[in-house]
Parts: structure tokens; sequence; C-alpha cells
């Protein structure tokens, strides 16, 4: 029963919590109110539960009792608030309208899904008064359920720091009482970038999770097309919000067949492309040969077009790699990152050979000596050359930066490998030559 009851809170928790927090939030205001309410409705599950059951519609009773928990919450801080007289009337007066919000508030409205509370929510993280790092982070936070650790590796800094930007923003939209509000049109086109930032974060993790026992999370995944279609309803001759739903698309189609039936990574070139999803596939082509002939090219346009390229190829030696590196050379030159400059020279490889490749990924050290995406591509390319201790040891680099079970597996498979076609025993550690 613990077993099950652990499966059920930790699903519950990525698919709930965000409709939750911005449901709170929308009726109190409140960033810290709405995520410790939650938090507490998810600690009164763990106790209940194993001796009440699960209930039917579990994500329905988290915000419930979510509800009631900042209703209490407000109600405490009221009278404290009245015995204070000498606090200004302002902070009464908020504290009474979320009263008044959450006491009004029904059951059936809790659990209603409100398809803009999300979207709010969004928008106003991703205000321009707040800092362009931290408006992501705090909507991964409270939208997509993501904690501090695994915020701060997307974005490739500590964990402290990651945690003070997002006091600082909570901070920062309570005291400038930023509006909990989709923007009026005419402010959109300024807000968009963070926003596409967000969902594309938001889906990344998902796609390839930093951390637990598989590689993929499908609710980030399946929440981030959602949010994205709502923004291009919104938003419908913006290219680059097209852009970004057909990358999500195309790059969601493959999904089912990057793991087996064990949960183990299966790379691009093996994968069953009869497990694709046509339809999704269909769909993203479209979308991004319409966003396309806007004329206004963007990077998750550029994105897209790449991963339609793989998405057409009927084979792996069917692939255009060199329209890949071309697009990912236009690519670079357009956002100046090194991530995508890594990823370009995995098509470079392709293209021109490992030996090409591995003299791009090697220039990129000092800025993703921490990224364990580098040490895995080295290793790779190292392998192709036969440079087995090498390619060990950039094996062992990747896999000590690796926090994901899948990613570990995969890893340590591919180390016993180089180990051994290196002429070692495959055995305990080996040094970097």
């Amino acid at each position: 029963m613990e077993d099950d009851l652990d499966t059920v809170v930790e699903r519950t928790f990525r698919e709930e919590s965000g409709r939750a927090i911005a449901s709170l939030i929308r009726l109190t205001g409140d960033f810290d109110l709405a995520e410790e309410a939650v938090q507490e409705a998810f600690v009164v599950a763990v106790e209940r539960w194993p001796g009440d059951g699960i209930p039917s519609n579990p994500g329905a009773w988290i915000t419930t009792v979510a509800r009631n928990r900042a209703l209490d919450r407000v109600r405490r801080a009221r009278r404290f608030e009245e015995r204070r007289a000498a606090l200004a009337r302002d902070a009464t007066e908020r504290i009474e309208a979320q009263e008044a919000a959450l006491v009004e508030a029904t059951e059936a409205e809790m659990d209603a899904v409100i398809p803009d509370d999300r979207l709010r929510l969004i928008f106003t993280c991703c205000h321009p008064a707040l800092a362009p790092e931290a408006r992501v982070g705090l909507t991964l936070r409270t939208l997509g359920g993501l904690s501090t650790t695994e915020i701060a590796r997307a974005f490739l800094v500590p964990e402290p720091t990651l945690a003070q930007r997002l006091v600082r923003a909570k901070r920062k939209i309570r005291e400038a009482a930023i509006p909990y509000r989709v923007p009026p049109p005419e402010h959109l086109p300024e807000r968009l970038d963070g926003v596409l930032q967000v969902l594309y974060l938001v889906f990344n993790e998902g796609y390839a999770a930093t951390s637990g026992d598989t590689l993929i999370r499908q609710d980030l995944c399946a929440e981030a097309i959602r949010l994205a279609r709502v923004l291009g309803s919104l938003m419908p001759d913006e290219p680059e919000v097209l852009g970004l739903l057909a990358l999500l698309l195309l790059d969601d189609a493959r999904r089912v067949a990057r793991t087996d039936a064990t949960g183990s990574i299966v790379l691009l070139e093996d994968q069953d492309r009869g497990l694709w999803d046509r339809d999704a596939i269909d769909e993203g082509r479209t979308l991004v040969a319409r966003a396309l002939r806007m004329g206004r090219p963007g990077p998750y346009q550029l994105q897209a077009a790449i991963a339609a390229v793989h998405d057409e190829a009927p084979t792996p030696e069917a692939t255009d790699w060199p329209q890949i590196a071309a697009l990912y050379s236009s690519l670079a030159g357009m956002t100046r990152s090194p991530v995508v400059e890594l990823n370009r020279a995995v098509a470079v490889a392709m293209v021109e050979g490992p030996a090409a490749g591995l003299e791009l990924a090697d220039g990129l050290g000092n800025e993703l000596g921490g990224y364990p995406y580098l040490h895995s591509t080295r290793a790779d390319l190292l392998r192709r050359l036969a440079r087995w201790r090498e390619a060990a040891a950039a094996y062992e680099a990747a896999l000590s930066l690796a926090t994901n079970s899948a990613e570990r597996a995969f890893l340590q498979r591919r180390l016993v490998e180089a180990r051994l076609a290196g002429g070692e025993d495959g055995g305990g550690p080996m040094s970097p030559t």
C-alpha cells in the first residue's frame, strides 16, 4: 500500500500542484500562501490516505484541502491584524479580501478547470519588472511543480542562487502589486520571450527529466504543449509561438520510442520509427511551414525545422545531416548559445566525421564543463574514433554529473563497453588519461 500511495502522491503533485497553486493565487494574489497551502495539503494526504483510502479524484481533494488551509491561514492573519490596529489599513483590507475570496469559492469552482488560470500565472511570473532569469524559475516552481534543484540544473546555476532568485521574484510581485492577468494585446509582444522560454524549459524537463527513475515526465510535456496551444490561440500571427508549438509537437512525436519496455534509453538512430506519432509530426510540419512563411525567422522556428528534418527521415541513414548542420549554424549565429554549438558539433560530426565534431565540442569545455551532455557527446565521438580510454574518461565525467536514473544506467553501460574495448576489466573507477 505504501508504494502505491507514494506513486499516487508523486503523480498527483506533478499533475495537479500547478493547477491548485494557480487557482489559489487567483483568489488570494499571494504566491507564498498558495504554495504553502498546497504543500500542506499534500502532507495531509500522506497522513490520511493510508487509512481513508485514495480519493477518486486526488487532484480535487488536494485543491479543496489547500483552499481550506489557505483560509485558516488568512483568518489567523486577519485576527492578528485586527489586534494590531497600528498597522496600515491596506494590509487588513488585503487580508479581508483574501478571506472573502476563499470563503466564496465553492468546491465546484475549486475543482473546475479554469483554462486561463495557469496562463495568467505564466504572464504574471514573466512580467518585465522581474529579472529575466527569475521569470522562468518562478513559473517552473509554481506552475510546473519543479523543485529548486531541478530548476537550478536547468539553468546551470547553483541551487542557493536559484532559491534567492525565487524569493526576490515573489517579493517583487507582492511589493509592486504586479497584476495577476493576461496582459492586453498591445503588451503581449514585450512579454512573449519569457513566456516562450518558460514553456520550452517545462517541456525539456519533461522530455529529459533531470532526476528520478524515468527519463520522461509525460505530464510536463503535455502541460507545455497545452499551454503553447493556448498561447497560440492568443497570438495566432506570432511566428515564434507557432514555431515553439511545432517544436514541442515534433519532439514529443518521438517520445514513446525513446525508451524500451524496461525504461532504458533508446538512441534516435535505434528507435522504431513506426512508433512515432505521425499525426503530431504532420501538425508540427504544417505549423513550422506556416511560421516560416511569415518571414520573421526565430530560434524556435529553426529548432522546429531541425526536428522536422529528423522526423521526415524514414531511416537514420536517410537523415539530411547537411541541412541539419546548416540550420544549426544559422541558429548558433542567432542565439550565441554554447548548448546550440554542442548540437552543431554533433551535426558536423555526422557530415564531416567524428574528429571534426570532437574539435568543436572540445572548444566548449570552459562554458559547459558542468553540463553532462558535453561529456557524453565527447564520449560518443571518442568511442566512434576508437579512442577507448579517453572515451571511458568522458563517460565517467558525464556519469558524475548525471542525476536521472535512466541516463545513468545508459552511461554506465557505455562506460563498461569502452573499458572492455580499451583492454580494461570493466570494473572500478578509471582515472582520465
